[in-house]
């Protein structure tokens, strides 16, 4: 049987979800619990890698299993191993050739801005601050100018491997600025990602609400490719994978 499961995490203890040789990550949390659960180790498909200090609200990931523990107990039973910064929140099977990454056809992102002088100690793991004022109008006005296909090279981490392949085009189909006292939430929506691309196209908005960028400046910075023309990299704890999108089809198989 393959499974899907639905992940929410808080990232800030883990190196991100890949498995690496020395540090925790939320796979190698993972599966533990598995083991523990299932008596077995099975091989993990994620929708995505996830940076260190990344969280997500809706993680999707799959495995192969044999054993007789139907979908719906696999959910309690997985809690009850994983440590309490990590939960699944779903498990349902799936077709034999469904991959979490390779099926998602979107991904919605957002980054979550502390716009004060002052922490906030509620949120100072899952927020990035800055105490200068945003014009919350003008960085939608420049984020406007991000949905469509666009080659987002000038927003890919420097020396990446999509950058260096010239693999770089990608599909906007929602960037929305919001405010809400305090808290500024871009949300990106999107059919795939650059390496820290929402953490660029962040760090580029934010300086179209200091007034330090024109947001009709977008299109060129797009077009010229020069990631040095773009904004700062904003840490990651401020980033969430809020959603991944699968077609009807990839979940239920061929009709």
């Amino acid at each position: 049987m393959n499974v899907l499961l639905r992940l929410a995490y808080k990232g800030t203890r883990y190196a991100g979800f890949q498995v690496q040789p020395n540090a925790m990550t939320v796979c190698q949390a993972f599966q533990d619990a598995l083991e523990a659960v299932l008596g077995q180790r099975p091989d993990v498909k994620g929708c995505s890698r996830t940076d260190a200090g990344v969280h997500a609200l809706d993680f999707a990931l799959n495995f192969h299993y044999d054993g007789h523990i139907p979908p719906f107990r696999l959910v309690l039973a997985l809690n009850a191993h994983l440590p309490e910064d990590i939960r699944v929140k779903s498990a349902r099977p799936v077709p034999e050739d469904f991959h979490a990454r390779y099926a998602a056809h979107a991904k919605t992102y957002c980054y979550r801005i502390r716009n004060s002088a002052v922490d906030d100690p509620f949120d100072l793991d899952t927020c990035w601050r800055t105490a200068g004022a945003l014009d919350a109008a003008a960085m939608q006005a420049a984020a406007d100018h991000l949905v469509g296909t666009h080659d987002f090279r000038a927003f890919c981490a420097a020396g990446s491997g999509p950058a260096a392949h010239g693999d770089t085009v990608r599909t906007i189909t929602a960037c929305r600025v919001e405010r809400e006292g305090e808290l500024v939430t871009v949300t990106v929506t999107a059919d795939g990602y650059l390496y820290n691309m929402v953490r660029i196209l962040a760090g580029t908005l934010v300086e179209a609400g200091r007034g330090k960028l024109d947001p009709a400046a977008l299109p060129d910075i797009l077009a010229g490719g020069d990631r040095r023309r773009a904004g700062p990299t904003l840490p990651a704890r401020g980033l969430f994978l809020v959603r991944v999108d699968y077609p009807d089809q990839a979940l239920e198989g061929s009709q």
